[in-house]
């Protein structure tokens, strides 16, 4: 029996692991240290597809385990890191309401599964995205507890609002840019414009971070929030859709 065709759903098991070690450690009040496991279940999400399709070894097991592996990873854990955030603050009820993207990453990722219209690019947010978010500004407001944010975790006025936000665009129908490569040339052409706009993006946050002397994660969070304002601004000019 060939190895080759384990290696895939290997990486895929690292990224289930990953999260499930990140969830413990949000609810250990270790938020700051769930972000970069999370990262790392970012990394095996990545390469179990590219190694999937370098060895050809595709299986219908492999495709459930992702997305099993994803709801934990990018579902699961950014949800335990605002609910550990609002709760650590003294939200109390209001905190429940984070777990609103973990329901809504689970239908997103079951829709995905079923709608062959996601093949090159995506139909709502997808869940690394929304994780990214959600983490992102959870550890930020770790590690600099005397911030906005933070004084504003405890309040219901913050983080279920962008909750709520992240579940409904989950489960939205507004087309996403995905890192994928296809044939193509127009699609191809307003592709790579988007593409190098977000690499762009992602380059501004990180000197806007170093600037500021802020915190690492200020840079996943503005380049993850500006990866969703530019997709819904280009959902209202339907020629630059791919």
């Amino acid at each position: 029996m060939s190895l080759k065709k384990h290696i895939p759903n290997t990486i895929t098991s690292l990224n289930l692991l990953s999260g499930a070690v990140g969830v413990i450690l949000a609810l250990k009040g270790h938020v700051d240290l769930a972000l970069p496991v999370m990262l790392l279940a970012a990394v095996f999400d990545f390469c179990d597809g590219l190694a999937a399709r370098l060895l050809g070894a595709y299986s219908p097991v492999g495709k459930e385990l992702d997305s099993l592996a994803d709801m934990v990873s990018f579902g699961v854990l950014p949800s335990m890191m605002m609910f550990e955030t609002m709760w650590s603050a003294g939200a109390g009820y209001f905190s429940w309401i984070t777990l609103f993207p973990a329901v809504m990453s689970g239908v997103r990722l079951a829709k995905f599964n079923t709608d062959t219209r996601q093949g090159e690019s995506f139909l709502g947010l997808p869940t690394p995205s929304s994780a990214l978010v959600a983490g992102s500004l959870s550890a930020f407001i770790a590690m600099n507890p005397e911030s906005f944010m933070a004084r504003w975790a405890s309040s219901p006025v913050f983080l279920p609002p962008v909750s709520v936000v992240l579940g409904l665009l989950l489960v939205s129908e507004i087309p996403m840019f995905a890192f994928k490569f296809h044939k193509g040339g127009k699609a191809d052409t307003i592709l790579t414009i988007k593409r190098t706009a977000f690499l762009t993006v992602a380059v501004l946050s990180v000197i806007v971070t170093l600037v500021l002397r802020s915190s690492w994660p200020l840079a996943i969070l503005l380049t993850f929030s500006a990866y969703i304002v530019m997709n819904c601004i280009f959902a209202l000019f339907p020629a630059t859709r791919c």
